[in-house]
């Protein structure tokens, strides 16, 4: 279950990604040299990328493994949050020194994608083994 999980959130994460270079799905703030997809939330290049990284590794995790799809979440968990309190510290400025465009919308999007990650990769999710008669198992009556 978790590798789908997986595999759906990284099409997402891909989806934003590009939806991020899309012209009237982003639109472009003059004086900030950023847009906000769907009018929203503050992208640039650099975020966009970022987005089809991170899309492109959830994938691969979930094709991959139960294990990799874990760790990928508690990592990817534990690096949003920190972007998430950067993103309320900084405000609506860009992040990491100016090169990545950041608003609040952003940190409270960031926060909750965080929140559900962590719980993916740190929560616990019964696997096909957990089931009685699975894979030769035996569980008591």
């Amino acid at each position: 279950m978790i590798k789908r999980i997986s595999i759906i959130f990284g099409a997402v994460f891909l989806l934003v990604g590009v939806l991020g270079f899309v012209p009237g799905v982003t639109a472009m703030v003059p004086e900030g040299g950023h847009g906000h997809l769907l009018g929203i939330f503050a992208v640039d290049p650099v975020h966009n990328l970022v987005h089809v990284l991170t899309g492109g590794v959830a994938i691969g995790a979930g094709l991959a493994s139960e294990v990799a799809s874990h760790a990928f979440f508690k990592v990817f968990g534990i690096v949003y949050a920190l972007v998430a309190l950067l993103g309320f510290g900084y405000g609506n400025a860009p992040l990491f020194f100016g090169v990545m465009a950041n608003n609040l919308p952003d940190a409270v999007l960031h926060s909750v994608i965080a929140a559900v990650a962590l719980f993916l990769g740190f929560g616990h999710l019964p696997t096909r083994f957990e089931h009685p008669g699975d894979m030769g198992t035996h569980h008591p009556a």
